[in-house]
């Protein structure tokens, strides 16, 4: 929570918002790798660490859906879907051949590749369940995606205003394209509001691919005589469900302006402690000792992901 209100209190300085244009979910996420690059944690702060990277994290951007009016998931369209769908699964498919290509573990390639197809740390978890690989592996694999997110958090808003991309472009290509919903949403912040709920809709529908992509996983590797497990995934995430019913809520006008108002803005700042969680997780001392195989995996993904759906947003959507 400090960090939270640290990074908030930062945010609305003239300075920083007129100038800079830095979100303070982006000022959250770097105050808190910072501490985690500089200092050790205590252990006590361990399990509010925990508790606002996963439930808060999700009921907070759930609680995005107030931002929405079903109007506007309504004029999303087909379009974007079809972004979603066709870079998602061919980043898959490149993601686990490029990590074959490059010589990493096939759990941890796996893993690798559905994080950063799908939703990143929260993939990861899932697809473990099945591919059923070392602890190392999630870790080496939530490091990579927690480094290669956070330099998206910057570059992302930097790319959209050079090349002059519209909200909707935009938003369509950061929520197809980035790892986790937190920099999905801390850099659609970073160039307007606008560009973050249409990107919150593009990752939620994203998200919404997590389990048949798992549930596929693990029915290949039962199928290949691997070893695998039973995928536990809701076939479909329960924040999602909210976001959609706090989105009707808003365009019912059942809800005053000034009471609205007040919860995006309660909202915003619990998304901040939620982003402190994720940042305080974000060290890369697991990345030294798996090498840059993973890295190169990782990062190669990325690239081809951000560029499939960047050209078919352009194309479909713009």
């Amino acid at each position: 929570m400090l960090l939270a209100t640290a990074g908030f209190a930062l945010a609305e300085l003239p300075w920083v918002k007129g100038t800079l244009h830095v979100s303070a979910l982006l000022l959250v996420i770097l105050l808190g790798i910072a501490w985690k690059s500089l200092a050790p944690l205590p252990s006590v702060m361990l399990p509010g660490i925990a508790l606002a990277q996963r439930p808060l994290l999700r009921w907070t951007v759930a609680g995005l859906g107030f931002r929405l009016s079903v109007g506007e998931l309504w004029a999303i369209g087909a379009p974007a879907l079809a972004v979603v769908v066709i870079s998602t699964t061919a980043a898959l498919l490149f993601g686990w051949w490029v990590a074959r290509q490059l010589g990493v573990g096939e759990k941890l390639g796996l893993l690798l590749g559905v994080g950063g197809a799908v939703c990143g740390a929260s993939a990861v978890v899932a697809a473990e369940s099945v591919v059923q690989g070392e602890k190392e592996d999630v870790a080496v694999a939530i490091g990579v995606i927690t480094l290669l997110g956070t330099i998206g958090i910057v570059a992302y808003p930097v790319l959209g205003s050079a090349l002059h991309l519209s909200p909707m472009v935009y938003g369509v290509w950061d929520g197809a394209s980035l790892h986790e919903m937190a920099q999905v949403v801390a850099a659609g912040f970073g160039v307007s509001d606008e560009a973050a709920r249409v990107a919150t809709v593009v990752k939620l529908a994203r998200i919404a691919l997590l389990a048949p992509i798992v549930l596929y996983l693990g029915w290949s590797l039962r199928y290949l005589h691997r070893a695998a497990g039973h995928a536990h995934v809701a076939p479909v995430p329960w924040f999602l469900v909210v976001f959609v019913l706090c989105a009707v809520v808003n365009s019912l006008g059942w809800l005053p302006a000034h009471v609205t108002d007040l919860i995006r803005r309660g909202d915003l700042w619990l998304l901040c402690v939620g982003m402190a969680g994720v940042g305080l997780q974000a060290g890369f001392s697991d990345l030294r000792s798996a090498g840059l195989r993973p890295i190169a995996a990782g990062a190669l993904q990325w690239v081809f992901l951000s560029a499939l759906s960047f050209s078919l947003a352009t194309w479909l959507v713009g």
